[in-house]
Order: C-alpha cells, then structure tokens, then sequence
C-alpha cells in the first residue's frame, strides 16, 4: 500500500502518481501552489482521492461555476470507488467530504471532517478543509476543536501549528496561539499559515510595529504561494501600515503585493475592495484604483457563494458607481429571501450589512449607520476573521460621525 508524505494510505493506478499527490497535499497545508499540480494526472490517474483533490481545487474557486465545474473530478471518483471495494475508508470519506461541499451541504462536509480527524488525525488536508467550512460560518471554537483533535498525532508537521494557531487566535487565546505559531516556525520557517496566525495576535494586541517588522522578516520566505496566502499576508503588512499613518506604504502594497497576482480570484478581490476603503476611512485618495478593481467584479453579481464574498464585491461595485452594484444587491436579497429558514444568516445578517454597505458606498451615512447597526451583534455568522470583520465596524463608525444630527 502507498502513502502520502503524511503517512495516509492512499489507493493509487500508478504509483508514479504518488509525486503529485504530495504536491497536493503538501500545497494545501503549506498554502503552496504546487498543490495545482496534481491537475496533471487527472485524466490518467482515476484514483478517487486524486479526483477528490482535484474537484476540491476547482471549488476553492469560490465561484457559481465552482460546483459544475468540481463535478466531472467527483463523478469520477464515485465510479473508482464503486469499481474497487478495496478503496480505504479514509478515502471514501475524503470523497464524501468534497461531494457534500459541491453539493452546497456544509455541515454534511464538516461532520466528514470532524469524523476523519478522529479517526486518521493525520489526513491534515482534510484538517485544512474543515477548519476552512468552519471559518466560512464563523464557527471557531469548531476551528479549535479540530485541530485539537489532531494535536497528538501531528505535532511533527510545522503547518499543523498554523492550523492550531489559526483556531486559537480566532478564539482569543491570543498568548497560546502565538506560542503555537512560533513553534510552526521553528520547526520551518517558511510556514506562511503561522506568520499569519502571529499578525493577527499581533495587531489585536496594538503592536503594530513589532508585527510589522515580524512580517517584513519572514516575507523572503513568502515564495511560491498560492495567490490568496501570498497577498493576504501582504495585505496584513498593509493594515500595520495603516494603523502606523503610513499611507504611502499602504497604497505601495496595494499596488505592488496585494492587487494584481490572480486579479480573478476571489480572495485577492476581498483583500483589494476592503484594503481601499479602510484606505479611504483614513481620508486617503486612491485615485482610479476602484474602476480597475470593480472591473474584475462585474460578473460576480450572481454568485451568491458566501455572504461575505458578496458583500465585499457589493461594496466594490457601488464605490466605481457601477449600475451592476444593484444587480447584485437584488440577487442578495432573492438569495436571502429563498434560505430564510435554512441558512438565516443571508437574511438577518448579509441582508442589512449588504444595505447598510450600498448606503455607505453612495453616501448614504444615515440609512448606512441603520443598516449596519442591525448586522453588527451577528457579524460573526457570515464568516471571516475578527480582522476582516473589523471593516465592517469601522464603516459603521465613519457612518456615525458622518450621518446628518
């Protein structure tokens, strides 16, 4: 039997695939993209985990198309394991993880993952992914729990302490979380998870120029990323240069690190939008910057993957005036309306976030002060981290200040 770099059996045709399976694996938790490579066997590897690992891919993509697109890879991988009886439970699990995920059914995706951390604590991709979900529903002591569920079995790994440190962090046990990102970076110092986990314990604790210069070190090792890794913790060093009035060096990163790598993604999109108006609430002129960045948003008006991602583009779309911002605040309030009971945060939190954010953008400070006053208390249910749903009360408070006595 064949196993990953991790330890994990893995059921493979060719056991010249294995390479590209570990560039998965290992990209994936070291937020490298090599882990794309695995693309390279698709058509002739039919192995189901390589058919997982390949649709998971397609919907990190974070895109309406992202489902149709993953589903080929998954219908492969029900085939194989039909085909082959043999096909290890970790594995079959690891399918029925993506398939849920494709399927739109979230918490299905995370008992998957909860159950494969229990049970093989080493499959850290599968670690990753439910921490991702997580994330994604603002559920963080889930994030911890997680990764404290694989702790005995992975402490070798450097990017398991990232993970830890991540789920720490976003739970407020700033000092252990901390404490475990260092020792991710001891045992690799190119454990780009960890120096995030640190910027974000950092600048909760007001020291900005100690985390600006933690980042300044660290960022020669920042090679060979995937694009949301590589401009997000750019992206942070922009925030400590916000906090420190250092403007020009915010704009600087925006330019040069934080917008251009993979201007279609949506990650990189999330990081620019929210990077030019936390920009502009300090009073600063970003010149053209919101036509160039709002023209990679136009065809997301009928996404509708994840509130936050939305919100974010809304934001985008109305700063450039571009009619689009309407289209796409309508199909929030559709989309809300049709999961009212099955997913209430659309309706009660990214409903009148997405009107208070429309108001703002269009200098509408009192309607937007209102509006963004009744997502606030439940902010946390769209997902994000307390940094990036830090933006969201700032516009509330520049709203305040702004709004007519």
């Amino acid at each position: 039997m064949l196993t990953d770099s991790l330890g994990n059996a893995v059921t493979l045709h060719d056991a010249g695939s294995l390479a590209f399976v570990n560039d998965f694996v290992e990209g994936i938790i070291s937020c490298e993209a090599r882990a794309v490579n695995v693309f390279k066997i698709a058509e002739s590897e039919p192995s189901a985990i390589v058919q997982a690992y390949c649709a998971a891919l397609h919907l990190f993509a974070e895109s309406r198309d992202a489902p149709g697109n993953a589903r080929p890879f998954l219908t492969q991988a029900q085939a194989t394991l039909e085909a082959n009886p043999a096909v290890s439970l970790r594995e079959r699990r690891f399918v029925a993880a993506i398939a849920a995920w494709a399927a739109g059914d979230v918490h299905r995706a995370c008992v998957l993952h909860e159950e494969q951390a229990q049970e093989f604590p080493r499959d850290l991709v599968s670690l990753k992914l439910g921490q991702y979900h997580h994330f994604n529903q603002g559920d963080a002591p889930a994030m911890l729990q997680l990764a404290l569920t694989c702790r005995a079995a992975a402490t070798d790994v450097p990017y398991f302490h990232g993970m830890l440190a991540f789920g720490q962090e976003q739970c407020h046990h700033l000092e252990e979380a901390e404490q475990s990102a260092r020792t991710g970076v001891r045992l690799c110092r190119k454990e780009p998870w960890a120096h995030h986990a640190i910027a974000h314990v950092m600048l909760t604790q007001g020291r900005v120029g100690e985390g600006r210069e933690f980042m300044n070190s660290m960022s020669d090792s920042w090679t060979g990323l995937n694009s949301f890794m590589l401009t997000h913790n750019w992206w942070h060093q922009a925030l400590f240069a916000i906090e420190l009035q250092d403007f020009a060096g915010a704009l600087q990163l925006f330019d040069e690190r934080i917008w251009g790598v993979v201007k279609t993604y949506s990650q990189d999109q999330v990081n620019a939008v929210s990077l030019l108006s936390r920009l502009e609430l300090e009073g600063v002129d970003v010149g053209g910057r919101w036509a160039d960045v709002s023209s990679y948003l136009l065809h997301r008006t009928g996404d509708q993957v994840s509130p936050f991602l939305d919100l974010h583009y809304l934001y985008g779309l109305a700063r450039a005036g571009l009619p689009e911002a309407e289209v796409l605040m309508r199909n929030i309030e559709i989309h809300a309306q049709k999961l009212a009971s099955a997913a209430p945060a659309w309706q009660d939190v990214a409903l009148p976030a997405a009107r208070g954010l429309l108001a703002h953008a269009r200098g509408d400070f009192k309607h937007a002060a209102g509006h963004l006053a009744q997502a606030l208390p439940r902010l946390i249910e769209i997902g994000g981290s307390h940094a990036q749903r830090g933006w969201f009360e700032q516009l509330h408070k520049d709203a305040q200040a702004r709004r007519p006595k």
